[in-house]
Protein backbone atom coordinates (compact mmCIF):
# COMPACT_ATOMS: atom_id res chain seq x y z
CA UNK A 1 0.00 0.00 0.00
CA UNK A 2 1.88 3.50 -1.20
CA UNK A 3 0.63 6.63 -0.28
CA UNK A 4 1.34 9.64 -2.28
CA UNK A 5 1.98 12.91 -0.49
CA UNK A 6 3.50 16.22 -0.95
CA UNK A 7 7.44 15.94 0.52
CA UNK A 8 7.09 17.58 4.02
CA UNK A 9 10.58 19.28 5.88
CA UNK A 10 10.93 16.62 8.38
CA UNK A 11 11.24 13.92 4.87
CA UNK A 12 13.92 15.85 3.52
CA UNK A 13 16.72 13.36 5.18
CA UNK A 14 15.01 10.36 3.54
CA UNK A 15 14.78 11.61 0.56
CA UNK A 16 18.43 12.85 0.09
CA UNK A 17 18.99 8.98 1.18
CA UNK A 18 16.51 7.66 -1.33
CA UNK A 19 18.05 9.71 -3.99
CA UNK A 20 21.34 8.54 -3.69
CA UNK A 21 20.63 5.34 -3.69
CA UNK A 22 18.20 5.13 -6.28
CA UNK A 23 21.07 6.82 -8.73
CA UNK A 24 24.31 5.17 -7.14
CA UNK A 25 23.88 2.18 -9.54
CA UNK A 26 23.01 4.35 -12.97
CA UNK A 27 25.33 4.71 -16.22
CA UNK A 28 23.82 7.75 -17.04
CA UNK A 29 23.69 9.84 -13.85
CA UNK A 30 26.50 12.35 -11.94
CA UNK A 31 25.44 10.44 -8.70
CA UNK A 32 24.70 14.36 -7.62
CA UNK A 33 20.92 14.02 -7.95
CA UNK A 34 20.69 14.42 -4.47
CA UNK A 35 22.31 17.55 -4.12
CA UNK A 36 20.14 18.81 -6.59
CA UNK A 37 17.30 17.94 -4.83
CA UNK A 38 18.73 20.19 -1.84
CA UNK A 39 19.50 23.23 -3.84
CA UNK A 40 16.41 23.06 -6.22
CA UNK A 41 13.98 23.33 -2.95
CA UNK A 42 15.94 26.95 -1.89
CA UNK A 43 15.25 28.47 -5.68
CA UNK A 44 12.83 30.29 -7.25
CA UNK A 45 11.79 27.29 -9.23
CA UNK A 46 10.16 25.24 -6.41
CA UNK A 47 6.92 24.00 -6.17
CA UNK A 48 5.94 22.84 -2.88
CA UNK A 49 2.76 20.88 -3.93
CA UNK A 50 5.01 19.24 -6.98
CA UNK A 51 7.62 18.13 -4.70
CA UNK A 52 5.97 14.70 -3.48
CA UNK A 53 6.98 11.43 -1.63
CA UNK A 54 5.47 7.84 -2.10
CA UNK A 55 5.28 6.27 1.33
CA UNK A 56 4.69 2.98 2.51
CA UNK A 57 2.33 1.85 5.36
CA UNK A 58 5.15 1.58 7.78
CA UNK A 59 6.38 5.52 7.19
CA UNK A 60 9.02 4.39 5.10
CA UNK A 61 9.56 7.14 1.80
CA UNK A 62 10.09 4.71 -1.18
CA UNK A 63 10.52 7.16 -4.01
CA UNK A 64 10.24 11.02 -4.99
CA UNK A 65 9.39 13.45 -7.60
CA UNK A 66 10.54 16.70 -8.42
CA UNK A 67 8.84 19.08 -10.81
CA UNK A 68 10.13 22.74 -10.56
CA UNK A 69 9.79 25.33 -12.90
CA UNK A 70 11.43 26.33 -15.94
CA UNK A 71 10.86 28.30 -19.44
CA UNK A 72 10.91 27.87 -23.26
CA UNK A 73 12.20 31.10 -24.69
CA UNK A 74 12.49 31.81 -28.33
CA UNK A 75 14.19 35.34 -29.66
CA UNK A 76 10.29 36.82 -29.07
CA UNK A 77 8.57 35.01 -26.37
CA UNK A 78 9.08 32.89 -22.95
CA UNK A 79 6.87 30.43 -21.75
CA UNK A 80 6.29 28.53 -18.94
CA UNK A 81 6.85 24.85 -18.48
CA UNK A 82 7.49 22.29 -15.60
CA UNK A 83 10.93 20.00 -15.81
CA UNK A 84 10.45 16.54 -14.33
CA UNK A 85 14.02 15.95 -12.65
CA UNK A 86 14.47 13.81 -10.57
CA UNK A 87 12.51 11.16 -10.05
CA UNK A 88 13.74 8.65 -7.73
CA UNK A 89 12.72 4.77 -5.92
CA UNK A 90 14.44 3.02 -3.50
CA UNK A 91 16.33 0.16 -5.09
CA UNK A 92 14.28 -2.16 -3.14
CA UNK A 93 11.07 -0.55 -3.88
CA UNK A 94 11.84 -0.49 -8.18
CA UNK A 95 9.44 -1.84 -11.07
CA UNK A 96 6.68 -1.82 -8.67
CA UNK A 97 4.82 0.82 -10.16
CA UNK A 98 5.88 3.56 -7.54
CA UNK A 99 7.82 6.04 -10.09
CA UNK A 100 4.58 5.73 -12.10
CA UNK A 101 2.27 6.71 -9.44
CA UNK A 102 4.52 9.63 -8.19
CA UNK A 103 4.87 10.86 -12.56
CA UNK A 104 0.92 10.60 -12.94
CA UNK A 105 0.00 12.09 -9.91
CA UNK A 106 2.40 14.94 -10.58
CA UNK A 107 0.54 15.08 -13.77
CA UNK A 108 -2.55 15.99 -11.94
CA UNK A 109 -1.33 18.47 -9.62
CA UNK A 110 0.47 20.69 -12.11
CA UNK A 111 -2.53 20.77 -14.51
CA UNK A 112 -4.14 21.57 -11.38
CA UNK A 113 -2.05 24.03 -10.98
CA UNK A 114 -2.36 25.40 -14.40
CA UNK A 115 0.93 24.28 -16.31
CA UNK A 116 0.33 23.27 -19.59
CA UNK A 117 3.87 21.04 -20.09
CA UNK A 118 6.42 19.18 -18.73
CA UNK A 119 9.63 18.63 -19.96
CA UNK A 120 12.68 16.04 -19.01
CA UNK A 121 15.86 14.23 -19.97
CA UNK A 122 15.19 10.43 -19.20
CA UNK A 123 14.60 7.08 -20.92
CA UNK A 124 12.88 6.74 -24.36
CA UNK A 125 11.70 3.37 -23.56
CA UNK A 126 10.28 4.69 -19.98
CA UNK A 127 8.50 8.10 -20.13
CA UNK A 128 6.30 7.41 -23.61
CA UNK A 129 3.83 5.16 -21.76
CA UNK A 130 2.78 8.82 -19.97
CA UNK A 131 2.24 10.40 -23.04
CA UNK A 132 5.81 11.88 -23.49
CA UNK A 133 7.16 12.58 -27.40
CA UNK A 134 10.35 13.84 -28.12
CA UNK A 135 10.87 18.04 -28.02
CA UNK A 136 11.95 17.87 -31.15
CA UNK A 137 8.73 17.15 -32.63
CA UNK A 138 7.49 20.21 -30.65
CA UNK A 139 10.26 22.55 -31.75
CA UNK A 140 11.80 22.40 -28.18
CA UNK A 141 15.48 21.87 -27.84
CA UNK A 142 17.58 22.08 -25.32
CA UNK A 143 21.03 24.42 -24.16
CA UNK A 144 23.41 21.23 -24.58
CA UNK A 145 23.67 18.32 -26.66
CA UNK A 146 21.94 15.21 -25.97
CA UNK A 147 20.47 12.31 -27.60
CA UNK A 148 17.47 13.08 -29.40
CA UNK A 149 15.18 10.52 -27.95
CA UNK A 150 16.02 11.24 -24.17
CA UNK A 151 14.24 14.75 -24.48
CA UNK A 152 11.07 14.59 -24.33
CA UNK A 153 7.78 16.56 -23.30
CA UNK A 154 3.91 16.23 -22.43
CA UNK A 155 1.12 18.01 -22.83
CA UNK A 156 -1.33 18.37 -19.73
CA UNK A 157 -3.76 20.15 -21.72
CA UNK A 158 -4.90 19.95 -25.84
CA UNK A 159 -2.09 22.24 -27.10
CA UNK A 160 -0.15 22.70 -24.46
CA UNK A 161 2.96 23.26 -26.53
CA UNK A 162 1.40 24.54 -29.89
CA UNK A 163 3.43 27.50 -31.14
CA UNK A 164 5.67 27.07 -28.12
CA UNK A 165 9.04 26.66 -29.68
CA UNK A 166 12.23 27.81 -28.80
CA UNK A 167 15.18 26.44 -25.91
CA UNK A 168 14.82 25.08 -22.67
CA UNK A 169 15.84 27.47 -19.88
CA UNK A 170 16.23 25.53 -16.46
CA UNK A 171 17.12 27.36 -13.27
CA UNK A 172 20.54 28.49 -12.18
CA UNK A 173 20.42 24.96 -9.78
CA UNK A 174 20.92 22.65 -12.51
CA UNK A 175 24.32 24.43 -13.52
CA UNK A 176 23.69 24.65 -16.94
CA UNK A 177 24.26 27.90 -18.82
Amino acid sequence: MITIRQEESKDYQQVFQLTEEAFREMEHSDHQEQFLVEKLRKSDAFIPELSLVAEDENGTIAGHILFTKIKIINDQESFDSLALAPVSVKPEFQNQGIGAKLILQGHHIAKELGYESVILIGHEKYYPRFGYKKTSNFGISFPFDIPEENGMAVELVKDGLNNKKGVVKYPQEFGID
